[in-house]
């Protein structure tokens, strides 16, 4: 009798793999687990943050836009009539003006045609019947001639279209990095909940075995009431591992939305079946220190920002130089000859210089020493960016290095501890142990279960830290 009761307790004591070790589905057909390459997915596409970015590079892409306005072709008309007087000339003029790409000048084309008389203080409006045709070009020989307001302009505007991918980057950096937490948490919280549970199943399962002993006389009635107590210690657990998967779960619906962009509360059914799934973010190689440069947006960020001073700088540079203008035209009047005569007919060639030199041009020395000062700060930042970004590596590198040594020793431990859960069970059942031995064994076990499933995570949360550090974007689920 007393054999068979044992055996009966020893099964009972055996894990509950079948009904412990998976959570229960919601639906007939369990749907996949939730992998972080979906959530990481999903959060590039319809994150707000990044959403937000992508609205701000249109933004800048509209102002670089707007600042080629500056270079468009322009084209007027102007056209006078005396109505009443002595005179009753009448002049229309047409007038193209198209702006240089590579020097502060312009090009332009004329007509004018011209009906009636003028007073001799207006002969220039006199043409011939067909009217007459000019163009001329002004070009920049000292001032303007290298850069000027306009292509000033483009190219800080283009710098800005620049920046704002700069940012664009860092904030989508963030936000994975941020998504990559907040997935390792709940599958971490879910792992936990599911071995608190295992542990609970095996507190229920020798409850019946238990009370039959009893009965029987096997054993003393205060170990009936010492596994009820376990079970209600161990049942605290399990509720506090929901409220912490609970929370889990809706941390992560910031970031894992549906179609329509709405947070989306995943349920524990799509919970990963091991801790495989923190492994998700591959472990970064080293980068040299110029690669990883280029890949930081912030660094980038700082190099634009060098670059768009140097430009305000040479822009006030040049309105300290002497303005020299070359200008030449060419002008024929075309058609039977009109009231002014046959001096319009000849072809007419016309050169001429403008020259100007500034004296104090205080505003442009100031904007000198303060594009210079500019350039002097903003260099000091990017040296320290650079060491802070090499220590912050280095940083993580150590920390990654010790959460996989702290792993190797917490799945060693996680072994031995059930190894002798195990065979303290099987020596109560022979009678060699007592029941509180038993319940430290599965206890010391269950921790080193949980201490493993945390040395994981760390080991996950440290190579997305390095993968946000070093900008690997393949590796944060954006697009190389």
């Amino acid at each position: 009798m007393i054999v068979r009761v044992g055996l009966a307790v020893l099964l009972c004591l055996a894990p509950c793999t079948a009904s412990a070790q998976t959570l229960p589905p919601t639906a007939d057909v369990a749907p996949a687990p939730l992998t972080l390459a979906e959530v990481l997915r999903i959060s590039a596409r319809a994150a707000p943050q990044i959403v937000e970015q992508l609205a701000r590079i249109r933004q800048a892409e509209g102002r670089a836009l707007a600042a080629e306005g500056a270079f468009d072709t322009v084209f007027d008309v102007d056209g006078r009539s005396r109505a009443l007087g002595y005179y009753d000339g009448s002049v229309v003029e047409g007038r193209a003006t198209r702006p240089f790409t590579d020097n502060g000048g312009y090009a332009y084309g004329n007509y004018r045609v011209s009906r009636g008389s003028f007073p001799i203080y207006e002969d220039q409006y006199y043409t011939n019947r067909a009217g007459e045709l000019k163009v001329g070009v002004l070009y920049a020989l000292l001032r303007d001639r290298l850069v000027d307001e306009r292509r000033t302009r483009r190219t800080l505007a283009a710098g800005d279209l620049d920046l704002a991918r700069f940012e664009a980057n860092a904030v989508a950096i963030g936000v994975q990095r941020r998504t990559i937490d907040a997935y390792q948490n709940w599958v971490a919280t879910g792992l936990r909940l599911r071995a608190y549970r295992d542990l609970l199943a095996l507190t229920e399962s020798r409850r019946g075995a238990i009370a039959r002993q009893v009965e029987l006389g096997a054993r003393p009635q205060i170990l009936l009431t010492e596994n009820e107590q376990n079970l209600v210690r161990r049942r605290a657990l399990v509720v506090r591992a929901e409220g912490d998967f609970q929370a889990a779960a809706n941390a992560l619906s910031l970031y894992l939305r549906d179609e329509n962009g709405e947070p989306l509360v995943v349920g524990a059914e799509r919970l990963p079946t091991d801790a495989g799934a923190l492994g998700g973010v591959a472990s970064v190689a080293s980068v040299e220190a110029d690669a990883l440069a280029a890949r930081r947006p912030d660094i980038q960020t700082v190099l634009a920002r060098i670059d768009q001073s140097l430009l305000r700088l040479a822009q006030a540079e040049n309105e300290l130089k002497p303005r020299l203008d070359l200008r030449g035209e060419l002008g024929k009047d075309v058609g039977p000859e009109g009231l002014g005569g046959s001096s319009r007919t000849p072809l007419e060639a016309i050169v001429g210089f403008r020259f100007s030199v500034p004296l104090q041009n205080r505003a442009a020395k100031g904007r000198v020493a303060e594009a210079r000062a500019e350039m002097d700060a903003l260099n000091a930042r990017g040296r320290f960016l650079r060491d802070q970004v090499a220590v912050e590596v280095e940083g993580i590198t150590i920390a990654l290095g010790a959460a996989e040594r702290l792993a190797e020793a917490a799945e060693q431990e996680r072994v031995l501890a059930e190894r002798l859960a195990e065979g303290e069970r099987r020596r109560f059942a022979l009678g060699s142990s007592d029941f509180f031995l038993v319940n430290q064994r599965e206890d010391t076990a269950n921790d080193a279960r949980v201490r493993l499933i945390d040395a994981q995570a760390r080991i996950a949360a440290a190579r997305a830290e390095l993968a946000a550090a070093t900008a690997d974007r393949v590796a944060l689920g954006l697009q190389p």
